[in-house]
């Protein structure tokens, strides 16, 4: 009693997120003297705790004067009395009995009261023959058994249940003995009736004298259409006969139709001889089953009657009309009797009198898991905030009514409720609110505690700071060794981040600065707005490839001549300046697009200058670029990652972060491998320049761009994730796999674009982690120590930590379904005869695989992505996405 007092006071005014409660677990475990390894059932457990606690307050309690036996809190509280009521040997009996939790049967009902009445009626409970009613506690706990156990095998089912909020058990009150009699009698009476009109209704719903039955209305609707149908032809059989040759008659197309034989003269027919037949059938006749046997298209679609007169059709009509209109209120008056009879038995005990006991449900236990070993979890209701809780392991959550009826429902899933405890809402004792007598303020927390438990939960909060006060010196000492070691780090360091700063991505922008002209920067706001498409009909490499004619002087000596090839351009000779030029640079799909724009735009070059070239060049870019946006591509054909413009035109990126980013792309320094890319990427330089601060928001520049490097690095695990999948390596795919869905559900949040297909992605992050569990299941029924453990850890690693990505959208039905799949396969364990060793390691991993909370633990570092191109980037993406479209549908 003493620790369960400490806990329960820790309980209340305790600053830790969670209370240990070791010792009086130890306790428990030495009093009720059970298996470690077992699971006690809930009821089984709570009867043991409340009949101990009634023995602990019965050696307190005091006694009374008026009472022949002493007053016990738990009893007072826990217990109620029923008078049982019945004949025994022809004798009449009656026993006031007392109980604690009310175990009831669940299956076969669909809700409390039914599983209540059904309890009580004659001949449920043993011999007794009971028009027996309760008198309650202030509390009562009903044990549903929401799930059942087949002898013949060790699973649970879960059933059905529909909860509520409030119940009235007045008509089970001794006080309403005679008005609860009179309301059964009159509820079985309209019973009897009801099934009466069922089974009638039955007979209108299910009509026939054979194995196959139709209501009766579509039956009549059926006849009439029959007999409305118009006969076309005598004999459909004779029709076909006519119209099709035989299998070794002469093949359709040399002998003339059906018709146009009956139409034609006889001298006109061709001749039918046995010799002429005979030549006919000796050719090589083709079999056209789809020609040759092909119904005429005069036949009638639906079987009709072959003779019917004007009146007998006018007759037949009238009756069936008549009928149908007599079978139809017929049956819609059954269908109204039987609702309204519905209607009043529910009903039956909503008058005043038998409302007058009003009990709250307080509390549900839920269960998830199957017959052996599962999770344990509790709702209770907070009658101070007006809200339900979520009691889970160390977890203390806000939940709702909605919430809790679809965990305690049943259904498909593991979980359902398992215990129900109602409170009487109308003593306010049991929750109204404690007040200091001086104050007159709400005592909460540690206040409403008594002196003794009060300096303890004060002693334990002051261990419980000084253990943060510790704990926080020594982050901060980890901290500041992190950090002088990265210090450090940084030094040795210093020279190759020069070096490496270079190396940019080739999309990634240079620093703007703000002294510049006004009027430049809205001329080329204006010439791409307007992008026209119109293109030059010369090709870029013959526009490169011929020199200007004022060109005549050779290139000094710290120049060489390079020879580039690039991919839909063409090779080239360039001049460039020694460590000047990037050729990985001038494979990119941005780098080619710029170079066929500054090739096209040539003619305008030499007329007009490089201003007005690099206007025609960036108007043809973008052009191209918005007809790639707009295309209709197959699935290994992402544009999106050829050029970050189309990312940005596609998800609707503001005008002025496409116009500077397709600015630093004419400005890259790669262009300056010839005179005339030379001046047009100064040019496009001098526009950046241009740029004011105030105009370009640079936060949103950063953040569209570094959007667009996660799209890069998500497909990048996307295509690793499937490459190892199809290497059925499926840990390293599972990982990859697992920040591709993660990165890419945050990228689709902020537009339908900015990712890839989250329904491919799920699809094969739910496959590897089935791929996985059958894996460890392998393993683990191998019996070996080795093996086994092995499959554990698969599944404490990479199992465990992963089921509750699968069950934070309850939307998605496969991936609980495959939650449900994976548990049930090691749940089939517990049935089956294995090792102590084994069965010990199974109990104490299932309840990690059956713990049903949606939160991460131990989640995995994302794995490190190797330097990669964005040539290699698009043909390993078009690689794997054309091996997974030759995949068949059922592998997919």
């Amino acid at each position: 009693m003493r620790e369960l007092r400490y806990l329960f006071a820790l309980l209340v005014g305790t600053k830790r997120k969670y209370v240990d409660p070791s010792r009086a677990v130890e306790i428990l475990k030495d009093a009720f003297k059970s298996n470690d390894s077992q699971q006690q059932d809930v009821s089984e457990f709570t009867h043991k705790l409340l009949d101990w606690l009634e023995d602990a307050f019965q050696m307190k309690a005091e006694e009374e004067t008026d009472e022949e036996k002493p007053k016990n809190p738990m009893v007072e509280l826990f217990y109620g009395r029923f008078l049982a009521v019945g004949v025994l040997e022809g004798k009449k009996f009656e026993n006031t009995e007392m109980f604690g939790q009310y175990p009831l049967q669940v299956n076969g009902f669909k809700d409390l009261h039914e599983c209540l009445e059904a309890a009580m009626i004659e001949g449920e409970i043993e011999s007794l023959h009971s028009e027996n009613s309760g008198k309650s506690g202030q509390e009562v706990s009903l044990t549903c058994s929401l799930f059942l156990f087949p002898a013949s095998l060790v699973a649970k089912r879960n059933l059905r249940l529909y909860l509520y909020i409030y119940s009235f058990p007045d008509r089970y009150m001794h006080r309403n003995r005679e008005i609860t009699r009179i309301k059964r009698e009159e509820i079985k009476r309209l019973k009897d009736y009801l099934t009466v009109l069922q089974q009638r209704l039955e007979r209108y719903l299910s009509y026939g004298s054979g194995p196959k039955r139709f209501p009766l209305v579509d039956v009549l609707q059926y006849a009439l259409e029959f007999a409305s149908s118009k006969p076309v032809c005598t004999s459909p059989v004779d029709d076909l006969d006519a119209s099709s040759p035989s299998s070794g008659s002469v093949p359709s197309q040399t002998l003339p139709s059906t018709t146009d034989q009956q139409g034609a003269p006889p001298s006109e027919l061709p001749s039918t001889s046995p010799a002429s037949v005979t030549a006919v059938s000796s050719r090589s006749v083709v079999h056209k089953p789809f020609t040759q046997s092909r119904i005429p298209p005069d036949l009638p679609m639906h079987p009709a009657p072959r003779h019917i007169t004007e009146e007998e059709l006018s007759v037949l009509e009238s009756c069936l009309h008549r009928w149908r209109t007599e079978i139809e209120n017929d049956t819609r008056d059954l269908q109204e009797s039987i609702s309204r009879i519905h209607r009043t038995i529910e009903l039956m005990y909503s008058d005043k009198s038998m409302i007058q006991v009003p009990y709250r449900l307080h509390a549900v236990l839920v269960h998830e898991g199957q017959a052996n070993a599962g999770h344990y979890w509790a709702y209770i209701f907070d009658h101070r905030e007006n809200r339900w809780m979520k009691y889970n392991d160390i977890a203390v959550t806000k939940s709702s009514w909605e919430e809790l009826v679809r965990d305690s429902f049943g259904g498909y899933r593991n979980a359902s409720a398992y215990c129900l405890m109602y409170i009487n809402d109308k003593p306010q004792f049991l929750m109204q609110e404690e007040f200091n007598k001086e104050t007159g303020q709400a005592l909460v927390g540690i206040e409403t505690l008594p002196p003794d438990l009060r300096d303890f939960v004060e002693e334990d909060n002051l261990r419980f700071e000084k253990e943060l006060e510790e704990w926080d010196a020594q982050v901060a000492q980890k901290a500041l060794q992190e950090k002088l070691l990265a210090t450090q780090k940084l030094r040795e360091s210093e020279s190759s981040v020069t070096t490496a700063q270079a190396g940019e991505p080739e999309y990634l922008e240079q620093p703007s600065r703000s002294d510049f002209s006004k009027h430049l920067k809205e001329e080329t706001i204006r010439i791409i707005t307007k992008a026209s498409h119109e293109h030059e009909d010369k090709s870029p490499e013959t526009v490169l490839q011929s020199k200007p004619e004022n060109t005549t002087s050779q290139p000094p000596s710290n120049q060489q001549v390079v020879e580039v090839a690039i991919p839909h351009v063409g090779k080239f000779m360039i001049e460039s300046k020694e460590g000047g030029y990037d050729d990985e640079m001038m494979m990119t799909p941005n780098m080619q697009g710029i170079i066929m724009a500054i090739g096209k735009s040539r003619n305008v070059y030499d007329r007009c200058g490089p201003e007005a070239g690099f206007f025609k060049a960036i108007k043809l870019e973008y052009s191209r670029l918005v007809k790639l946006a707009q295309e209709d591509t197959p699935p290994e054909t992402d544009y999106r990652l050829h050029h970050v413009v189309v990312y940005f035109i596609q998800n609707q990126a503001p005008k002025k972060i496409i116009e500077k980013t397709l600015l630093e792309q004419f400005g890259d320094r790669n262009l300056s491998f010839d005179e005339r890319c030379h001046n047009i990427m100064k040019v496009a330089q001098a526009k950046i320049e241009m740029i004011k601060p105030e105009e370009v928001n640079l936060e949103e520049y950063e953040e569209w761009h570094q959007d667009y490097r996660k799209f890069r690095e998500t497909t990048m695990y996307l295509i690793i994730g499937l490459e190892n999948f199809q290497r059925e390596s499926y840990i390293d795919s599972l990982l990859f796999l697992i920040c591709a869905y993660q990165n890419n559900k945050e990228l689709l949040s902020k537009g339908p674009y900015r990712g890839h297909d989250e329904e491919l992605i799920s699809h094969y992050r739910r496959e590897c982690l089935l791929k996985l569990n059958e894996q460890a299941a392998e393993l683990f029924e191998s019996g070996e120590d080795r093996e086994v453990n092995n499959g554990l850890i698969i599944m404490n690693e990479f199992i465990v930590p992963f089921l509750p990505l699968l069950l934070v959208d309850e939307m998605e039905e496969k991936d609980i379904l495959a939650v449900e799949d994976m548990r049930n396969r090691w749940c089939s364990y517990l049935g089956q005869e294995m090792e102590s060793n084994l069965q010990e390691k199974l109990t104490d991993f299932l309840p990690k695989l059956l713990d049903c909370s949606t939160e991460i633990k131990g989640f995995h570092e994302p794995p490190k992505l190797p330097s990669y191109s964005t040539h290699e980037l698009c043909e390993r993406f078009a690689r794997i996405m054309l091996s997974l479209s030759r995949t068949p549908a059922d592998g997919r």
